[in-house]
């Protein structure tokens, strides 16, 4: 495929994908993508800005969809509900392809930098939740309380979607993940 032709940005990211699977992350370099992708590196650098970006570009998406649906909710939500009503939105954009997702996974999995790269964007999307409480009226340490508990239930919820061997939805996942959570804490 030419450099000109269309879908550049897509091409990119799954060659990018498949090469981190084959030969790891770290031995990837950005000349690699882009000959696989059939574009110049200077192409690449046009979308992403280093090769990490690639796996994480979705993050604007996924902080936006969350937030629209956290202000969503019903004004009678407590700050709970109105984050797994965030949370399921995001969900809603992971899951759309969990082929992608587990793939993805798999190589953040497999490289500590990735790793922290993820916890760093869930600790600014646990912290954006919780703005977003505050602005519902939620005092700082609800919001707080609400938006990190959200975060880990959330973890859970999609590393059990990754590893699961049937037709699990994400969004399923995430809401009996927070089933869960409210048995734990009724039992309390």
């Amino acid at each position: 495929m030419g450099r000109w032709e269309p879908g550049a940005s897509g091409r990119l990211r799954e060659a990018a994908l498949a090469l981190y699977l084959e030969h790891g992350f770290e031995q990837t370099m950005v000349t690699d993508i882009a000959d696989r992708a059939g574009v110049t590196a200077r192409t690449f650098f046009r979308y992403f800005a280093d090769k990490r970006e690639v796996l994480f570009d979705g993050a604007s998406e996924f902080a936006e969809k969350s937030l629209t649906a956290l202000e969503a909710a019903p004004a009678t939500a407590s700050a709970l509900e109105a984050v797994a009503a965030a949370l399921d939105a995001a969900a809603e954009i992971i899951g759309r392809d969990p082929e992608l997702a587990r793939k993805r996974h798999a190589v953040i999995t497999a490289n500590a930098d990735l790793r922290e790269r993820e916890l760093i964007k869930l600790a600014h999307m646990s912290a954006a939740l919780a703005d977003g409480l505050r602005r519902r009226g939620a005092g700082d340490t609800e919001a707080s309380l609400a938006a990190e508990t959200g975060s880990a239930v959330y973890r859970v919820a999609f590393q059990r979607w990754v590893d699961a061997a049937d037709d699990l939805d994400l969004r399923d996942a995430v809401s009996q993940s927070f089933a869960q959570l409210r048995t734990l804490t009724a039992s309390n």
